[in-house]
């Protein structure tokens, strides 16, 4: 049993190891590409699970279009193209013949969507028009990072036309609520939200709204945005419909998304040691069930026990899983299912049968404890509720041990180089003093609503508003 890096000092590597050893990606023939393997796949399932009830309950439906965009469309809206280009991969030849107008696989959907609703929108009766889709996307990785930065990834890209600002204000606002939701409530990853900068937000936004989640190392992760995008979208597409005064006008659009990063963030948040800790609202597996048996054990009575207990808690939709393989040592199980990051493990032999009882341990307190069978469903249940709650009071904790309230960035900024962390500080909004960050290799995460800081951290302007800033993924 091979142990894993220190997470402590070669954080890098500790993460590079663990996503291969619990079996969640591996190597693929295409540079930047992953396979997702079936474990790591699961986890993604259940965050798109929950995502995608709640954009349903929210009232958009989803879609889905066309993986090839033409040239010509990304072309139109400027910002947009030159934000995009470098991360391009650009079809020129199919079917044996160079291509008249090149093709660019999807890095995003605005545009192919927009000419969509320019045909669908008509009247002020189409508005709101709310549209989801689940999709891949390419963007031209220069060093790919499994789950962080990846040549192809996967997403969900909410799209929406409103009829004034307001409304589409109003939008991208509530769907940044949804995933701050979704970050504590399944993810048990408490987050920072905020706007980004000028130089940071969206190519053709308006307005970008982050949330950004702080890694075990220090460093800060963007695990969402919500944008409020430029009519400059809706103008080149032509995108007109009749007001309620019946004059034309053009639409206020929005669109937004999380990715499979979030996978990511899960790992790097709540990771240990001993490897991965899951949330029990992802984990593919959130209980195993390890058979402890003996020379003498009647093995069938066993079995039959196992089952009963594993039936009970399937019954009440709780994933059990039972590792009876018989070439695996307990001890090797034991090690495997921490690895994965297993909320709790059940060990059953012929004492826990013979009392009616069960051993358990969950992942994040090791200790062993002993409880009866009677009501098991009830009483896991209760626990991985427990734990779900107390991984999030734990990922807050070393949250705020890793914020840090600071002034200037000639005292700050040399700490952050070598030793990350995330800086809350005050800001004046100047390019000027923002590019200075990069002298420290940090970028602002997002800028805040509150001021507390009065001074800029770069100049002796006045604060307009506090700013964190930090290293990042």
């Amino acid at each position: 049993m091979n142990t894993l890096p220190d997470i402590k000092t070669q954080f890098p590597e500790w993460y590079n190891q663990v996503i291969y050893k619990a079996e969640l990606v591996d190597e693929s023939p295409v540079r930047g590409s992953y396979v997702i393997c079936p474990y790591g796949w699961s986890i993604w399932e259940h965050i798109k699970s929950y995502l995608d009830e709640r954009i349903k309950i929210t009232g958009h439906k989803n879609a889905s279009f066309p993986l090839f965009i033409p040239e010509s469309f990304l072309n139109k809206e400027a910002a947009h193209v030159e934000g995009f280009s470098p991360e391009l991969a650009v079809v020129t030849y199919a079917g044996g013949k160079k291509l008249e107008e090149p093709l660019i696989v999807r890095p995003t959907s605005e545009t192919i969507i927009h000419h969509m609703f320019a045909r669908w929108i008509k009247s002020y009766r189409d508005l709101p028009l709310k549209i989801n889709q689940w999709a891949n996307v390419v963007r031209w990785e220069l060093r790919p990072r499994p789950f962080l930065r990846t040549t192809e990834f996967f997403w969900q890209e909410g799209h929406t036309a409103h009829e004034t600002y307001e409304q589409a204000q109003e939008e991208a606002e509530l769907m940044m609520q949804e995933y701050v939701a979704m970050a504590h409530t399944i993810l048990a990853i408490p987050v920072i939200t905020g706007t980004k900068s000028e130089q940071e937000k969206f190519p053709g936004a308006i307005k970008t709204l982050t949330f950004e989640g702080v890694m075990q190392d220090g460093k800060a992760l963007q695990m969402g945005t919500s944008h409020l995008l430029s009519q400059s979208f809706a103008h080149v597409f032509n995108m007109q419909f009749q007001d309620h005064t019946g004059a034309q006008a053009y639409p206020h659009l929005t669109s937004w998304g999380a990715t499979s990063r979030l996978v990511g963030a899960v790992i790097m948040v709540h990771g240990d040691q001993k490897g991965l800790v899951l949330p029990p609202a992802i984990a593919p597996i959130q209980v195993v069930i390890i058979p402890i048996t003996r020379k003498d054990t009647d093995t069938a009575k066993l079995k039959e026990y196992i089952s009963t207990i594993e039936q009970r808690l399937t019954s009440k939709s709780i994933r059990t899983h039972i590792d009876d393989a018989e070439h695996k040592s307990p001890g090797a199980k034991f090690y495997e299912w921490e690895l994965k990051g297993v909320p709790i493990r059940l060990e059953i032999g012929p004492r826990d049968m013979q009392n009616n009882s069960v051993t358990f341990a969950t992942r994040i307190e090791s200790e062993k404890h002993t409880t009866s069978a009677n009501a098991i469903e009830t009483f896991i249940g209760e626990k991985l509720q427990y734990i779900q709650e107390q991984m999030l009071t734990i990922a807050q904790e070393k949250r705020q041990a890793l914020w840090h309230q600071a002034e200037k960035l000639n005292v700050f900024g040399p700490i952050l180089a070598e030793q990350n962390g995330i800086y809350q500080t005050g800001w004046c909004q100047r390019p000027e003093c923002e590019m200075k960050l990069k002298e420290y290799k940090a970028t602002t995460r997002c800028v805040l609503s509150e001021k507390t800081h009065t001074q800029c951290f770069a100049c002796d302007r006045p604060s307009i508003s506090d700013v964190i800033v930090g290293k990042a993924y």
